[in-house]
């Protein structure tokens, strides 16, 4: 008969709403893996210590010419070959429950990311979003599982090591656990530090992946430009930002297991030292003398066990660090509610105080970071702002390399959203920007394009949507529209704008000096936004 599955393997289906809770979802699949994997790992350590201590009688007794009896060697075979197995199986139910917690993790964020309202979907980078989909589960499941068990065994590990040393020498289980506090206070200071490296390293990662991502969309353009090498360029620089910051997080986790192997070696000395003065008899030290060989050989392998929970933890340290990172990157990419990124101030009195004409070219200038984007992305409501923000601008078309195409044929993209156009003028608005003459949508009208324009590169999705626009009578808000294009396409682009700015209102955001030249107004975002005519 089937079981009923437990909360640890119930499906997570995403949700639709509010935070994602990243961590918590893993928690949850995770804690049926959790509780197996601990219960091997403390089966390994139980066994481990009945192997060392029955190892270290044998020796006594050998040395001191004493009998072996063979239930001894037979209990530290079997010992010694259930921890091996122990230790095996606890790696593979390790790998496993990370393995299973990533996959349901991805698949519940990969739901989310699909009920996401379509503004929230535009607004994110399509590079940080696929890689991190990809990357942040195993990150978290790391998290929730490997450093979560050995967080665990480091709290019962050692108290029990030190239980066992009790048996022989209290004295020598004291001396053991007075270090214990030492060690967790260097843990707490690497902690902080590791946490920032590893944010450091989460953010250069997600502006390289964003980056690459953008760049495989737009190759075509680059090749048609012969800007491969620049751009090989840029991402190499974002490349080596990355492992810089990589290497950041490593070396704070090779040092915190240096510290741990230090304070180990260091303990393990101190006990061979005060056991080695006792059976000389050059010193009396409680606990220490009157000891029996076997007992002391029995310390000396027990101390290391004591210790071990600790290494496995440092092992394990960095994986907390890139865990909370990854599911704070998590939540912020599928928080459905996620508040506005807040604004530059010449941004915020831009949209305050900014008096737009009924038509004509008005060109938003300024240095790359001022805030352009984010102005038009506010004025044509493809950016959600918070609540006094002023309305968007009714029924404009969005013109940028990330507007939104539908599957289907490049007829049918220029149609969407502009309702029923006859063959001719589909012809004319597609021929005006280049679109017809593309070697790379072959087919003319009838070129087939992917689910979401997969096969599209920015420069194209840019084209489509400015030949809807050419087709519609709306207001038209573009961002960027000649860059990355060629100069014939640039300069088609650039005329298509200008007509359309005879008869309605055409709104840009642009470093080009001759789209800047055509504008009938300009608005310079700087220290206070100016809305100046043009001469």
């Amino acid at each position: 008969m089937e079981q009923p599955a437990t909360s640890g393997d119930q499906p997570d289906r995403g949700g639709a709403g509010g935070a994602f809770a990243a961590l918590e979802r893993a928690r949850r699949l995770g804690a049926r893996g959790l509780a197996h994997l601990l219960g091997w790992q403390f089966a390994r350590l139980a066994l481990r210590l009945a192997a060392s201590g029955l190892m270290a009688w044998l020796f006594g007794h050998l040395v001191m010419g004493g009998t072996v009896p063979p239930m001894l060697v037979a209990g530290i075979a079997l010992s010694a070959l259930g921890a091996a197995l122990a230790g095996l199986i606890a790696d593979r139910t390790q790998a496993t429950a990370e393995a299973r917690v990533a996959t349901r993790l991805r698949d519940a964020a990969t739901m989310r990311l699909q009920s996401l309202p379509a503004r929230r979907l535009r607004a994110l980078s399509a590079g940080g979003a696929t890689v991190g989909l990809q990357r942040h589960p195993e990150a978290v499941a790391s998290l929730v599982i490997g450093h979560r068990a050995a967080s665990l065994a480091m709290a019962v590990g050692p108290l029990l090591a030190a239980a066992v040393l009790a048996i022989v020498s209290w004295q020598a289980a004291l001396l053991v656990l007075v270090l214990t506090p030492v060690m967790i206070l260097f843990f707490a200071l690497v902690g902080q530090a590791i946490r920032r490296r590893a944010d450091a390293q989460e953010e250069a990662f997600s502006h390289l992946a964003g980056q690459f991502a953008d760049r495989i969309r737009t190759l075509p353009t680059i090749l048609a430009n012969d800007a491969l090498a620049a751009e090989e360029s840029k991402l190499a620089g974002r490349l080596d930002a990355y492992v810089g910051k990589t290497m950041g997080v490593l070396r704070i986790a090779f040092l915190n297991a240096g510290l741990i192997d230090f304070f180990a070696s260091l303990s393990i000395a101190m006990l061979a030292v005060f056991l080695g003065l006792g059976h000389l008899r050059l010193a009396t030290i409680p606990g220490f003398s009157d000891l029996a060989l076997w007992q002391s050989l029995f310390i000396l392998m027990i101390a290391p066990e004591y210790f071990a929970p600790f290494r496995r933890f440092s092992e394990q340290y960095h994986a907390k660090a890139e865990g909370l990172a990854a599911a704070a990157a998590l939540d912020g990419l599928l928080d459905a509610d996620a508040a506005p990124a807040p604004l530059l101030p010449a941004v915020e009195r831009a949209l305050a105080t900014l008096v737009l004409p009924a038509r004509g070219l008005v060109v938003v200038a300024g240095p790359s970071g001022a805030g352009k984007s984010t102005l038009l992305r506010r004025l044509a409501g493809v950016e959600a702002g918070p609540a006094p923000s002023p309305r968007p601008l009714p029924g404009c078309v969005w013109v940028a390399t990330d507007s939104p195409v539908a599957g289907g044929t490049l007829a049918d993209a220029l149609r969407d959203g502009t309702g029923p156009a006859c063959p001719t003028r589909l012809r004319e608005a597609a021929a005006r920007i280049g679109l017809l003459d593309d070697a790379l949508l072959p087919g003319g009208l009838e070129a087939r394009i992917r689910a979401g324009g997969a096969n599209l590169s920015g420069g194209q999705r840019l084209r489509i949507a400015l030949g809807r626009a050419l087709l519609s009578r709306r207001i038209v808000v573009a961002d960027e529209p000649t860059a990355k294009l060629d100069a014939a396409t640039a300069a088609a682009v650039r005329r298509a704008l200008g007509d359309m700015a005879k008869t309605r209102l055409v709104i840009v955001a642009s470093h080009d000096p001759a789209l800047i030249a055509l504008a009938d107004r300009n608005v310079a975002l700087g220290a206070t936004p100016r809305l100046e005519t043009a001469a």
